[in-house]
C-alpha cells in the first residue's frame, strides 16, 4: 500500500465529568461534534486509561467521541482500586454512561482488552450498539494468558522477558501470574512498584513489530504502571470474571450480536494477542469482516492498523 490514512488532527475535549458508582468516580470526556454520530472508545489493559491520541481515530466533524477511563485507572478515582472492579462492573458503567449522555445507540470501538470488554458489553446490551470496531482480539482464555505470561512470547522477546522474570524468585517461576499476584497483594510497597514496572514494561516492549522506545518508556512510568499491572493481574488471576473461558466467543454468545455490523482488525504478527483468537472469532461470526494487517503487530498506532481503523470509522460514519 503506497498511501495510508493518518490520524485525524488533535481535538480538544468539549466537556468532561465523573460518573459516580459507589466508591468509584469514573472520568469521561466528550470530543468532536456534539451533534455527530456517537462513538465510545474502550481502552485496553485492563487498566490502561484513555489518552488524547485515541480521539484521533474518529473524524471530529462527524463523530461525537466519548472517551472514559475504566475503574481504577487513568483519571478515574481511586487510583489502582480493585474493589468492585470486574468485567461486569465495567459493562454496567458503559451502559450508565450511555444513559447519562442521553445516547440512543453508539458505535463501540475497542482494542486488545477493549475488544473483550466490547463483546461483553455487546452481548449484555446489544440494543445499545450501532456498530463494532474491534482490534487485536483477546478473550482471556488460558492459552492466551499462558502464551504471553508464561511461555510463548517469551521466546520471541528473550531480552525483555529476562527483565519480566527479575522480580520473581526462581522457585516461583512455574506460575508467573500467581507469583506477581502474591507481590501485588503484599504490604511491600517498594517491591510492589518494582514488580508493577516490570509487568507493564514487558507489555510495552512487545506491542509493536518494530522496536518503539517511546512506548516502553510510557509503559514504565510508575503511576501508570502501578494501576496497569495491579488491575491487569487482578482480572487475569480471576479469568476475567467470566463463567467459562469461551463465554464471549462461543457460537451461542455470538448469536446475541450477530446482527451488529462489525469489523475485526488484526495484526498478522501480533505477539500480545496472536491472530488465532481473531480467526476463531471470525469463524463463529461469519457475518463479521476480518481485516488482517499483513505487516503489523499489536499496537493501534502501527500505520497499517491505524489505516484500517480509520477506514472503518469513516465507513461507519455514513450510517449516521
Amino acid at each position: 500500500m503506497d498511501t495510508y490514512l493518518n490520524l485525524f488532527p488533535e481535538c480538544a475535549a468539549v466537556s468532561h465529568g465523573f460518573l459516580k458508582k459507589g466508591i468509584h468516580q469514573i472520568y469521561y470526556e466528550e470530543c468532536g461534534n456534539p451533534d455527530g454520530k456517537p462513538a465510545v472508545f474502550l481502552h485496553g489493559g485492563p487498566g490502561g486509561g484513555g489518552s488524547t491520541q485515541v480521539r484521533r481515530f474518529f473524524n471530529p466533524d462527524k463523530y461525537r467521541i466519548i472517551i472514559f477511563d475504566q475503574r481504577g485507572c487513568g483519571r478515574s478515582k481511586p487510583h489502582g482500586c480493585l474493589e468492585n472492579n470486574t468485567t461486569w462492573n465495567l459493562v454496567d458503567d458503559i451502559e450508565s454512561l450511555r444513559l447519562l449522555l442521553n445516547i440512543e445507540k453508539w458505535l463501540v470501538f475497542g482494542g486488545s482488552w477493549g475488544s473483550t470488554l466490547s463483546l461483553a458489553y455487546a452481548q449484555k446490551y446489544p440494543e445499545s450498539i450501532s456498530e463494532l470496531v474491534l482490534r487485536g482480539i483477546f478473550m482471556l482464555r488460558k492459552k492466551e494468558l499462558e502464551w504471553f505470561y508464561q511461555d510463548g512470547a517469551s521466546r520471541v522477546f528473550p531480552e525483555a522477558w529476562e527483565k519480566f522474570l527479575e522480580p520473581i524468585n526462581v522457585e516461583e517461576r512455574n506460575d508467573l501470574m500467581g507469583a506477581y499476584h502474591k507481590i501485588f497483594t503484599s504490604d511491600n510497597e517498594e517491591k510492589k512498584l518494582e514488580a508493577a514496572v516490570a509487568w507493564s514494561k514487558w507489555e510495552g516492549s512487545t506491542c509493536t513489530l518494530s522496536y518503539a522506545p517511546e512506548m516502553i518508556s510510557s509503559f514504565s512510568e510508575p503511576k501508570f504502571a502501578l494501576a496497569f499491572a495491579l488491575i491487569e493481574n487482578h482480572y487475569f488471576i480471576n479469568n476475567g470474571f467470566l463463567e467459562n473461558e469461551n463465554q464471549l466467543i462461543s457460537k451461542e454468545a455470538i448469536d446475541k450480536v450477530r446482527h451488529i455490523p462489525v469489523k475485526i482488525i488484526q495484526g498478522r504478527y501480533d505477539l500480545v494477542c496472536p491472530m488465532e483468537t481473531a480467526w476463531e472469532l471470525s469463524k463463529n461470526w461469519p457475518e463479521a469482516e476480518l481485516i488482517v494487517a499483513p505487516s503489523s503487530g499489536h499496537s493501534a498506532f502501527e500505520k497499517e492498523i491505524t489505516h484500517e481503523l480509520i477506514k472503518a470509522t469513516e465507513e461507519f460514519a455514513k450510517n449516521a
